[in-house]
């Protein structure tokens, strides 16, 4: 028997070939569910440096309106996101001259930071879903090959290794293939979300020390 690649897939029956497929799909969409959360995710950082770098004087300054075009132009930085809602709140907040305007940045706070996380982990739950199910469909495959081999069997009256080795192979292959999508899938979302639970730790600490800024300018206390 032909253990090259092209050998053990010309050796391969239909269900077992659907599986492989099916594997190859889960596989494409773990690598561009990464590369798309890594881009985003070093976007972000990258962003964020820099807007945290310049909107501090702007901060001291009063310069609000300068704040939120300096947001606006770090559009992937997470923090540039929180501040971006909680300075419009303030700002709007001011100008009708309303009590609760720290209660108020606060909310805006809040839903920013939600939804950023929420964008954050796009797309994470189809990592999860394939280091969980692509052991399963592999170990589909592993039956599949199994069930072969016995039919090899039956059709030539003996359990010698030619008999098998065509239905061995489709579950030896399948088994490794579900593996093989499985494990950089967990390593995947394992990774992104410890990032984006960092991301929310920033964005709660850059919060805290703006609304402390508004608290200053208001003369407020908590």
């Amino acid at each position: 028997m032909d253990l090259s690649l092209t050998g053990l897939w010309a050796s391969m029956g239909v269900l077992a070939k659907a599986v492989v497929f099916v594997l190859l799909i889960m596989s494409l969409i773990s690598i561009w569910v990464f590369i798309d959360r890594f881009i985003l995710f070093m976007s972000a950082k990258k962003q964020s440096l820099a807007f945290i770098g310049k909107v501090g004087p702007l901060l001291k300054g009063n310069k609000l309106d300068d704040c939120v075009r300096l947001a606006e132009t770090n559009k992937n930085s997470h923090i540039a996101k929180v501040f971006k809602a909680a300075l419009l709140e303030f700002k709007a907040e001011t100008e009708s001259t309303n009590y609760n305007v720290i209660e108020a940045s606060k909310r805006a706070i809040e839903r920013a930071s939600v939804k950023t996380s929420t964008e954050m982990r796009r797309g994470l739950n189809f990592l999860a879903t394939i280091g969980a199910t692509a052991p399963f469909v592999g170990l589909f495959g592993t039956v599949v090959g199994i069930i072969n081999a016995f039919e090899g069997m039956k059709a030539t009256g003996s359990g010698g290794i030619g008999a098998v080795a065509g239905g061995i192979a489709e579950a030896l292959v399948t088994t490794a293939f579900g593996l093989f999508v499985a494990i950089p899938a967990v390593w995947f979302f394992n990774y992104f979300v410890n990032k984006a639970d960092l991301f929310s730790i920033e964005m709660s600490n850059a919060s805290s020390e703006l609304i402390d800024h508004f608290l200053k300018v208001t003369g407020r206390e908590e």
